[in-house]
């Protein structure tokens, strides 16, 4: 099994990881996007969004982060992970949901103006991280997991770009639930980090 990343995309680290926690075997195949190997055309075969990770299940090719999570969920069998319930699983796809929006809109965006340089306005972002994440520590108040009694997917599609928000400008010290939920995470069995970027624009 092959999982095409770049080491400082949340999106690539969070399927990284659940492959990790889960115990499956399988290869990095880096992805240079400074040389634009991303739009190469054996890459875009791959995804035709041209974007990272893509994971290469010995010819089944799926692509998208929280795409992945589910097939491997379900690929091994690992209802603690995708609960079966109509109740569980909807609860589980509203936090995928999230991640796929406000997370990649709010923090993640926010990281990419002080990482790339995007053309993102950085207040407004930051802003909208805040929002996000107020949401989710009132949520953590009353409970240890997102979604379920016990980690799911939706903690790992969550959990990479508000580790790394503050590279970003987006402070975590007023998110106590939020700081012990990351906390159990990378105490899971399995956990890998997500690797530190060095911050290239000031915000």
């Amino acid at each position: 099994m092959k999982l095409y990343h770049h080491p400082v995309s949340g999106h690539a680290h969070r399927a990284h990881l659940f492959l990790s926690l889960i115990g499956v075997e399988h290869q990095l195949v880096p992805v240079d996007f400074a040389a634009g190997a991303h739009k190469a055309p054996e890459f875009l075969k791959l995804n035709r969004f041209g974007q990272v990770p893509v994971l290469d299940d010995d010819g089944t090719i799926i692509s998208d982060s929280n795409a992945i999570l589910v097939y491997l969920a379900k690929k091994y069998g690992r209802s603690d992970w995708l609960p079966e319930t109509p109740e569980a699983a909807a609860s589980v796809q509203r936090w995928l949901s999230v991640a796929a929006g406000q997370i990649a809109f709010g923090p993640a965006a926010a990281r990419l103006v002080t990482l790339f340089g995007a053309k993102f306005s950085a207040e407004e972002v930051i802003a909208r991280a805040h929002v996000v994440l107020t949401v989710i520590d009132e949520e953590l108040a009353s409970r240890s997991w997102i979604a379920a009694p016990q980690p799911t997917i939706a903690d790992v599609a969550l959990y990479s770009y508000i580790a790394r928000a503050p590279e970003g400008n987006v402070d975590l010290s007023p998110y106590r639930n939020v700081q012990a939920w990351l906390r159990r995470i990378e105490a899971l069995p399995g956990f890998v980090p997500f690797q530190k970027a060095q911050v290239r624009h000031a915000a």
